[in-house]
């Protein structure tokens, strides 16, 4: 360990950052694969969005559990045999659109699968990384979501045109099961000298250390306190903007294929790079915002309250009026330009919400990110399925799909919760820890 050229933290931080980057490859991968293979036997939208929120389905039950899991067995663990589950899955099944069922199972376990990952993440990270370097920390591991989506959306079309769908299933579960043979060389649970800025006060065991400040994960043995995060309005202040951020976020990522194909007469094959400008885009700025972040704090400009609200603010709103925008736009530029800000800002925002898991709550980071994230993967299934059925009531309706008139409504939603959303942070979320 002291012979490394840099600490042990890096590395774990480094992984983190690589795991959510292969998971968004393989979230953004089965949108574009499905997409096609869909359209090629004339799928209605009512059952592409139905397929495509069943990841979300899976998600949602296993973000709390994942918390639990990752405070009792240990965040490594936890994060290794989920990568290894969703990884066989996606080797093993076949994409065929006409056997509904199978799609809707393997969907349905690969989000259970990926459900435990970002409870386990934070878990891990909250072990490893001080308080000091956290939003920077949090912000490039979270960033990998954004850069592997934007690695999806520029390799995976042209992969899909010269050797089909399920070539990319393939890719997926190769890059799933190289990730978890480097986690399971590389990684570890902290020796206590590497624990945050921890003071050790009495140790009978290795799960009744207790740490003097920030920055470890509560021993396992000690009761998590349910009630009082489940009744706290910072709690509900993050889980009400991770709601906001995932339904806008999994709305474009799931919907935009189908919007670049209908309203603009696109296949992303014909569109180049510029597919991947507003996931790039988002990996800029959560980084940003990381940076920013603990600028502010570290040289005390501003303080760890007003730093979340103000990233979150700024983040949310610029982002719901580049939505509210995006159907004005005719051309394939424009639309990119704003989905890219739209997303960029978003992604800012992480900066305020994401990270005030571990202000909030540093020995239970796990479980409230748990709680949180079933939020968002509600958005998921609301906003999925709910954009498949505007959309098809649209076409029920005898409106133009080709017409961006008819996309108003799935964009101008997520603009106006990012509204609601970023007035709701700003008055009941707090950067002072809450739970000891």
């Amino acid at each position: 360990m002291t012979r490394m050229k840099f600490p042990k933290r890096y590395v774990i931080v480094l992984l983190t950052f690589i795991c959510t980057n292969v998971c968004y490859i393989e979230r953004v991968g089965f949108s574009i694969a499905y997409t096609v293979a869909a359209d090629a036997i004339g799928v209605n939208q009512a059952n592409k969005g139905m397929i495509l929120s069943m990841f979300y389905y899976g998600y949602v039950l296993s973000q709390i559990p994942g918390g639990w899991a990752a405070q009792r067995i240990g965040g490594r663990r936890v994060l290794l045999l989920s990568f290894i589950l969703w990884s066989l899955i996606c080797g093993l099944i076949p994409l065929d659109p006409n056997r509904v069922t199978i799609l809707v199972l393997s969907r349905l376990f690969v989000g259970v699968a990926q459900g435990f990952i970002f409870p386990a993440i934070h878990t891990v990270l909250a072990q490893w990384v001080p308080p000091q370097e956290r939003s920077r920390s949090v912000s490039l591991t979270t960033s990998g979501m954004y850069l592997g989506a934007a690695c999806g959306m520029l390799f995976f079309p042209s992969l899909v045109k010269n050797m089909g769908p399920q070539s990319v299933f393939f890719v997926e579960a190769v890059l799933g099961v190289v990730w978890s043979l480097i986690w399971l060389k590389f990684s570890s649970d902290p020796p206590r000298i590497d624990l945050p800025k921890v003071s050790m006060l009495k140790v009978a065991s290795r799960d009744t250390i207790k740490a003097q400040a920030g920055g470890v994960v509560a021993p396992r043995t000690v009761k998590i306190p349910w009630r009082r995060i489940i009744f706290s309005l910072p709690v509900w202040a993050i889980v009400v903007n991770n709601f906001t951020f995932h339904y806008a976020l999994y709305v474009l990522m799931n919907w935009l294929p189908t919007y670049f194909e209908l309203g603009l007469g696109l296949s992303l094959q014909d569109m180049g790079s510029s597919k991947m400008l507003p996931y790039f885009n988002m990996f800029i700025f959560s980084n940003i915002g990381g940076v920013v972040a603990d600028h502010l704090i570290t040289r005390r400009i501003l303080s760890v309250t007003k730093t979340r609200k103000l990233l979150n603010t700024i983040g949310f709103v610029v982002s719901a009026f580049a939505l509210m925008a995006l159907p004005l736009f005719s051309t394939p530029s424009g639309t990119v330009m704003c989905s890219a800000i739209s997303l960029g800002f978003l992604a800012l925002g992480r900066a305020g919400f994401a990270v005030n898991h571990m202000d909030v709550a540093p020995k239970f980071a796990g479980i409230v990110m748990g709680v949180s994230n079933t939020a968002g993967t509600l958005a998921g299934i609301v906003g999925v399925g709910l954009t498949g059925n505007i959309l098809e009531g649209a076409k029920a309706s005898n409106k133009d799909l080709t017409s961006s008139e008819t996309w108003k409504t799935v964009f101008f939603v997520p603009a106006y919760l990012c509204i609601f959303s970023s007035a709701i942070f700003l008055i009941f979320s707090t950067g002072e820890k809450v739970f000891e």
